[in-house]
């Protein structure tokens, strides 16, 4: 008999064993069994939640992506202008909780799953729009109409340097990486400049 009030526990349990497993294999060639195993439940009972190990990933997605938009409302009701909100946008995509080894793996087979499965292409297009719409209207003062490819290529960066990590094999450096995409942008704006 299912203790009452026992789901959600299990369920976040299952969603951050899944985030973990997936980061230490690099892939999605994980096994439901694996992944409660982490969690300490067994398999039958992961998939009573879940149904299988797709959806159990796309809720991992959703855990993530909830995590970064909390992060992210919290940044930019703190900046105090458009240039805080252009860093805090950028900052908040290479925190710790964003960019540790595990969810960066989580990110590359997101990607990947989004060009077959229509719910994690639907959870990606929302991630995009939300974060250039959130690109734009930080960079609108500070440079105009040339704000909608500047967010292209801001958003175009941040991915980037996500892809970069997943290839690599050390511990991801938001400062770096942050750094990275920051130094792009302002050679951007001088280069329009000059």
């Amino acid at each position: 008999m299912p203790k009452l009030g026992m789901e959600p526990i299990r369920r976040d349990a299952l969603i951050k064993a899944a985030i973990i497993e997936i980061g230490q294999t690099g892939s999605l060639d994980v096994t439901v069994s694996r992944i409660a195993k982490r969690a300490g439940m067994s398999a039958a009972l992961a998939h009573h939640y879940f149904g299988s190990k797709e959806q159990m990933f796309l809720a991992a997605m959703r855990h993530v992506l909830s995590v970064y938009g909390a992060e992210i409302r919290g940044a930019l009701t703190a900046a105090e202008n458009s240039q805080a909100r252009l860093r805090a946008l950028v900052l908040i995509s290479f925190t710790g909780s964003n960019f540790r080894r595990e969810v960066v793996a989580a990110w590359l087979n997101f990607y990947v799953m989004a060009q077959r499965q229509p719910e994690a292409a639907r959870l990606l297009r929302i991630y995009q729009a939300r974060l250039r719409s959130n690109l734009r209207h930080a960079l609108r003062p500070l440079v105009g109409t040339r704000c909608t490819s500047l967010a292209e290529g801001v958003a175009a960066m941040i991915d980037g340097v996500y892809l970069h990590e997943a290839l690599g094999t050390g511990e991801p450096d938001g400062k770096r990486a942050s750094a990275t995409v920051l130094g792009w942008f302002e050679a951007a704006i001088r280069g329009h400049a000059s």
